[in-house]
């Protein structure tokens, strides 16, 4: 009998966003979505705003997109990690990533990252209650 993990199951509003990528970002996807489903087991994972993110407690930590570059991986208080490969992006502690092919995904950066992701967390969740303000979580 096959074991199947409930954070290897793909929700359905998930499903479609990869299936409507192009073939190239889908196999992307495809391997963010499980990656970050095993290094962060008890985050809640949802589309939101049109794209996969991941919460922790409810707030952003880790999502990705479509952009111009290809598929965008970003980490809401990625800025925190010093990690010269992830890229500043708004305003914000956000940092980035883009990959145009599944084989440019370093596994182990990754795992880094997402390790990173649970111990250096910014408050997004309130951001707009603290008009604007971000503070420090962990």
């Amino acid at each position: 009998m096959l074991s199947v993990h409930t954070q290897d199951i793909m929700d359905i509003a998930i499903q479609s966003y990869h299936l409507s990528l192009p073939t190239d970002e889908q196999a992307i996807a495809d391997l963010l979505f499980h990656g970050i489903n095993h290094h962060l087991p008890q985050a809640e994972n949802k589309l939101w705003h049109g794209h996969p993110v991941w919460f922790l407690d409810g707030n952003p930590v880790v999502g990705y997109s479509l952009r111009k570059c290809g598929l965008n991986l970003m980490f809401w208080s990625g800025q925190s990690f010093s990690e010269p490969n992830l890229k500043p992006e708004g305003k914000f502690k956000a940092a980035e990533i883009c990959y145009t092919a599944a084989a440019q995904v370093d596994r182990s950066d990754l795992e880094r990252w997402l390790e990173k992701a649970q111990a250096i967390q910014w408050d997004y969740k309130n951001l707009i209650k603290r008009k604007g303000v971000l503070e420090r979580l962990k």
